[in-house]
């Protein structure tokens, strides 16, 4: 005759447990009863029973943990566990996570029997296992074991959940910093580094004793050549050891996709926990990276004007607003200069529109390797560009647009065809006035601009320069396409409305 099945019930309920067990002895089932759930954990290493019933909630370990904890040990890892609580899609949830065998909502005696019934039967149909014993010479040792285990899934389960949550960062250099600041509150490391492939970045923490070893070994641990854009976070969290264990390295997955690969060079001896921590950190790191890419990606379309490179109106406007607002709170200087290549319809219609695209790139890298850091450089639209110069004076912005101009007259660019072009342009200086706009500024900069195309092109002139020069100009040397130029009127009568023709003929 076959023994009846054992069961051990956690329940932290003194009245609650003992009508269960009663019931469950009225079932034929030998019951020992426990009301701790890390007492019970002890209890179930000890001699293990045929099956656990215990709540999802207990004082000392919860339910999760116990299913955690017995299924990590190998005298017990094929022991069914029921868990009971109230009705929650959540509490199954956890409950099916954890691998308990059934989870029964308090009160359900009848489904609470099915399910150990039908754990007893899997079990029955199952292959033996080798005998296998617990040996405790102290309580303590299992409170150890204990410790260890809910550790180990609640580690692994914190840096998913502190790495997920990277996937508001909006950008990769906000994602490397937030990152290197959580990685360095777990382990302790040398440097630590994210390789993105599209577009190609490298994302380093290191301390800055040791930047240049830290970026070689880099390029060393992801077999490339770290000779790409790089984020460098650099402070006393990376520690300055100048040397190391080998580098750990993950790939990371989008997906199926392999979006990029993250590395880790440890501290002597080897932290137990690395290789644990940078799988993990690999493994959830591809949702945040990915989507902090589509943000700058959806950013950078939104801002920046495709052919150039260089931010768009509207980005320069949002910007040139906030910078006109702060100049005009400390009284500084800001001015813009305006400036359109001459002759660009001439370049189009002679080489081909290929040709004006390269023209207009060429334009907007010069530009940009002249300015300052802190100046800003924008496609305006169609071959007009603009130049916002903060903290600078009216001659200073004079004297930048001379330069910017003398160095495009001399500047030879190569179009698709290989032909070799040279253009020039012409510019219009405006300088913040009190209560002005952007746009208030930048119009009187197209004015100064057009009526620098009026005096014959290739020349800078300011605002201040402008009355002089409209006083020597005739009408007809001034472009249709200026805002000065002369309206046309029209000298044939204006025309009647039909009905009134109707009405003046009766």
């Amino acid at each position: 005759m076959r023994p009846s099945p054992r069961v051990l019930l956690i329940d932290p309920s003194d009245a609650g447990r003992a009508v269960l067990a009663e019931r469950l002895r009225f079932q034929g089932f030998v019951v020992n009863e426990c009301k701790d759930g890390a007492e019970g954990a002890i209890q179930a290493l000890e001699e293990t029973p045929d099956a656990v019933v215990a709540d999802l909630t207990m004082p000392s370990i919860s339910g999760v943990q116990l299913c955690r904890l017995l299924r990590s040990e190998p005298g017990t890892s094929n022991v069914p566990v029921v868990l009971r609580g109230s009705e929650s899609r959540r509490n199954h949830f956890w409950s099916e996570q954890a691998g308990a065998f059934a989870y029964v909502v308090k009160g359900r005696m009848g489904e609470l029997v099915r399910a150990l019934r039908r754990a007893m039967e899997q079990k029955a149909h199952e292959e033996p296992d080798d005998f296998f014993i617990v040996g405790l010479t102290r309580t303590l040792d299992v409170r150890e074991r204990i410790a260890t285990h809910l550790d180990a899934a609640l580690f692994d389960s914190v840096i998913a959940a502190e790495v997920r949550r990277l996937g508001t960062s909006e950008s990769f250099e906000r994602l490397v910093d937030l990152l290197s600041q959580f990685v360095s509150q777990v382990t302790s490391y040398r440097w630590m580094a994210v390789w993105r492939l599209e577009p190609m970045r490298l994302g380093i923490h290191n301390n800055p004793a040791n930047r240049e070893q830290a970026l070689i070994e880099a390029g060393l641990a992801f077999g490339r050549t770290p000779d790409v854009p790089v984020v460098a976070v650099e402070d006393d969290d990376a520690v300055a050891d100048p040397a190391g264990p080998p580098a750990i390295v993950e790939a990371i997955y989008f997906g199926d996709r392999l979006i990029g690969s993250f590395a880790l060079s440890p501290r002597a001896p080897v932290h137990q926990n690395d290789p644990v921590l940078v799988k993990t950190i690999s493994r959830e790191l591809g949702g945040a990276l990915r989507m902090a890419t589509l943000v700058e990606e959806s950013r950078w379309m939104a801002t920046t004007d495709a052919l150039t490179g260089l931010s768009n109106r509207r980005a320069f406007i949002d910007w040139a607003s906030r910078e006109v607002a702060r100049s005009t709170r400390y009284s500084d200087h800001l001015c813009v200069l305006l400036l359109d290549v001459d002759h660009f319809k001439q370049v189009n219609d002679r080489y081909g529109h290929a040709a004006g695209d390269a023209v207009l790139a060429a334009v907007s890298r010069l530009m940009a390797s002249i300015v300052r850091s802190c100046d800003v450089v924008a496609r305006w639209g169609g071959e007009e560009f603009v130049v916002a110069l903060p903290s600078t004076s009216l001659e200073g912005a004079v004297l930048v647009a001379e330069r910017i101009r003398a160095a495009l007259e001399r500047h030879p660019i190569t179009d698709p065809n290989r032909q070799t072009l040279t253009v020039s342009a012409s510019f219009g200086v405006a300088e913040l006035e009190p209560g002005e706009t952007v746009d208030q500024m930048v119009d009187r900069a197209d004015r100064a601009m057009y009526a620098a195309k009026s005096a014959g092109r290739n020349r800078v002139l300011s605002t201040a320069q402008l009355a002089p020069v409209l006083q020597s100009l005739t009408p007809q040397s001034i472009p249709q396409s200026s805002p000065m130029a002369p309206k046309k009127v029209s000298t044939s009568p204006p025309s009647v409305p039909l009905a009134s023709k109707k009405v003046a003929e009766a």
